[in-house]
């Protein structure tokens, strides 16, 4: 099969697609999945590089999520029959013809949503709902106002449709013009181009001066230090990434005076990237938010944006966009196979 490999730590730039690579075994408690399209994210850089939380034993294949069909079923196997049409959370192994993975992580999907779209359903709108529903979280109310941040990025699109989608004021910033009509065109109320405003100065003026109650922050850095100062009173920051480059550290005064609570997310904990591997006690939960997810999507309410999609040997070109900031919602690989 053919496979982008890492065989030791280096830049992504240096990687190359190997057309021999042998298919992985099947385990009894795994799944085969024949992919027709993988996500790209900036996350992969770092995991290619050894500067990510987690380090995958070497060699690896890069791509933590992908689309496609189930090919083969080990024998402990029983929610999947060969055929079955897939997403799936990885802990490695995307950029591929094929893989092999527990099923915890694995979800059908309608014929409807293409392969392209369906690869944002785990990692882009997985994130974001969990980020904006669950109640430990930002637990975003209608009524509420939400700023999101990196808005047309694959996470920030889709935070600002649930966003919209819960009956929340959507403030969404973003890098450019472009950008800036795109997700007033997707739901957002409110655009700001932060490249020629301050954001947290427009904050406060469309809020009256009392700041957002709900911050989706995949950016860190400063953009982190300065939600925290157009805050409002009892509300919730969640930094979900830190694309920016730069990890803040919170200010315990500014919390301690608005009320304020942080509130981390790392998706990764629940799709295996943690040391006590919990992804067999979420299987309920997931399974019901990609169902959800996928209805909403039926109904129109939901894009599953995918902006460009490269093929497999063009994996350097398709990263480049995500790097250089030029995409719009998410980036796709195919597998150039029927139905793709």
């Amino acid at each position: 099969m053919r496979a982008v490999l890492v065989r030791d730590w280096c830049e992504f730039q240096d990687l190359e697609l190997e057309s021999d690579v042998p298919s992985p075994p099947l385990a009894a408690d795994q799944v085969r999945i024949s992919i027709r399209a993988a996500g790209v994210s900036f996350a992969t850089t770092l995991v290619v590089a050894g500067r990510y939380q987690r380090k995958p034993p070497l060699p690896f294949t890069p791509g933590t999520e992908v689309s496609g069909l189930i090919s083969e079923v080990g024998t402990e196997v029983d929610r999947f029959e060969i055929g079955d049409r897939v997403v799936a959370a990885l802990d490695w192994g995307g950029m591929a013809d094929e893989v092999v993975t527990p099923p915890a992580t694995v979800y059908k999907v309608p014929a409807s949503i293409p392969h392209a779209q369906a690869i944002g359903l785990t990692n882009s709108y997985g994130t974001s709902y969990a980020a904006l529903r669950w109640p430990h979280l930002l637990n975003l109310q209608a009524g509420e106002t939400l700023l999101v941040h990196g808005a047309a990025g694959g996470v920030g699109l889709a935070a600002v449709e649930i966003g919209k989608l819960l009956g929340a004021t959507v403030i969404a910033t973003v890098g450019s013009e472009e950008k800036r009509k795109v997700v007033l065109a997707r739901g957002a109320d409110h655009a700001i181009n932060y490249q020629k405003d301050s954001f947290r100065d427009a904050v406060l003026d469309l809020t009256s001066g009392r700041g957002a109650d709900a911050i989706y922050d995949p950016v860190g850095g400063e953009v982190f230090k300065q939600s925290l100062r157009c805050i409002a009173p009892e509300g919730r920051l969640c930094p979900v990434g830190f694309a920016g480059g730069d990890i803040p550290v919170a200010p315990a005064n500014i919390l301690l005076v608005k009320n304020a609570t942080v509130c981390g997310l790392n998706m990764g904990y629940y799709y295996g990237w943690s040391p006590d591997d919990v992804r067999t006690r979420y299987v309920a939960r997931f399974t019901s938010m990609i169902d959800e997810l996928c209805g909403w999507y039926a109904a129109g309410l939901i894009s599953l944006t995918t902006s460009e999609t490269f093929d497999l040997a063009d994996f350097q070109a398709a990263m480049q966009v995500v790097l250089e900031r030029r995409s719009i919602g998410r980036i796709a690989l195919s597998m150039d196979a029927p139905g793709a």
